[in-house]
């Protein structure tokens, strides 16, 4: 591919991702949303940065796709710290250094 090919891509990419959130939040943004909404919208990071990050601990590219107690481990530390302290830098504290103390351990 040429140079222009490829700068053409980006911005007709990055018009189009700013075009498709305007038309949601540039119509949107100006109006009080009903109270069942924002209740809604609250939960929106809870549900998904767990799904981000699920598919990292239970099949990590870094293992190939296999299971890796020193993950799981790291998981299920950030959740009990998440739960116990409830907060979240605490969580992340937690995992990662359960991560690279697992790493150490094990190998």
């Amino acid at each position: 591919m040429s140079d222009l090919s490829i700068w053409v891509i980006i911005i007709v990419v990055g018009a189009g991702t700013y075009f498709m959130r305007y038309s949601f939040l540039g119509v949107l943004g100006r109006r009080q949303m009903p109270a069942w909404a924002l209740r809604m919208l609250r939960y929106t990071a809870v549900a998904v940065l767990p799904a981000l990050v699920a598919p990292a601990v239970l099949w990590p590219p870094a293992t190939g796709g296999q299971t890796d107690p020193a993950r799981l481990l790291a998981g299920g530390a950030t959740l009990l710290a998440g739960l116990l302290t409830r907060n979240t830098l605490a969580a992340i504290v937690a995992g990662g250094v359960t991560l690279y103390a697992m790493l150490y351990v094990l190998g």
